[in-house]
């Protein structure tokens, strides 16, 4: 996740506060001034990705980034071996969606789904699983994260290796230390991959990158608009208020 300069940040502000209304007015209803003010109130921005809280949800396999008192909570279905997972995070959606959580306005939730080992051989997607609950210990899942699918393997080849994982690790400032190497040796988060992917399974998402946000699936007319930066804030406003 990367900070822009000033006038980026407060546009991101500005649309964050205007979703957030989005949802609070619901089908085009004027909010009150009491909603409005509570509305705000949440959108209390973070000045480094190093602010933004992270944390496991009380379910075990769902990791919250971002403020717990968000209104908007927009739910993302990954594999961290899915190119297209990687086309949206890298190349604008996963971006914005970012931008968003540093205004404060928004929360993101992300379920790691491990089906393609399975479809591919190998177990790549359940080891960066692994590796990146251990980056949550150490609060660091936010860049390792983002360090994880900008170098992500070919698809087809089993590249999450320890070596891998550990050499991308040491990218991020604070992460590498004797208990996460060890996690990641010791796929210390096994059962934590495996009820993950169980988890996606139960969703009813049909695939990844898969999105809900406050629980309403962003549909197949829709998706093609969460890769884009510009208007994957407008595809959040709209179905988080159905």
């Amino acid at each position: 996740m990367r900070g822009g300069p000033g006038r980026r940040t407060a546009a991101v502000a500005a649309t964050a506060a205007v979703l957030v209304g989005m949802l609070a007015t619901g089908c085009g209803g004027r909010a009150s001034g009491k909603d409005h003010g509570a509305a705000s109130a949440t959108a209390q921005a973070y000045t480094d990705v190093h602010e933004i809280p992270e944390s496991i949800a009380p379910d075990g396999t769902t990791v919250r980034i971002g403020s717990p008192q968000a209104k908007v909570v927009v739910h993302v279905y990954e594999d961290l071996r899915c190119p297209v997972c990687k086309e949206f995070e890298t190349q604008g959606g996963g971006e914005g969606l970012r931008d968003l959580v540093l205004s404060g306005g928004v929360r993101v939730e992300y379920t790691l789904a491990s089906f393609l080992d399975e479809r591919l051989a190998g177990e790549g997607s359940q080891k960066a699983a692994n590796a990146l609950r251990a980056a949550l210990d150490a609060g660091r899942f936010v860049e390792y994260h983002e360090m994880l699918f900008a170098h992500q393997p070919e698809e087809s080849v089993d590249g999450y290796t320890d070596a891998f994982l550990l050499k991308t690790a040491s990218e991020i400032e604070g992460l590498r230390s004797t208990r996460f190497d060890a996690a990641v040796h010791g796929m210390k988060y096994r059962d934590f991959v495996a009820a993950s992917e169980k988890a996606f399974e139960a969703s009813g998402v049909p695939g990844t990158p898969g999105m809900k946000v406050n629980g309403n699936f962003v549909g197949d007319q829709l998706k093609d608009q969460i890769f884009d930066r510009q208007t994957l804030p407008l595809v959040i406003a709209l179905v988080g208020r159905q």
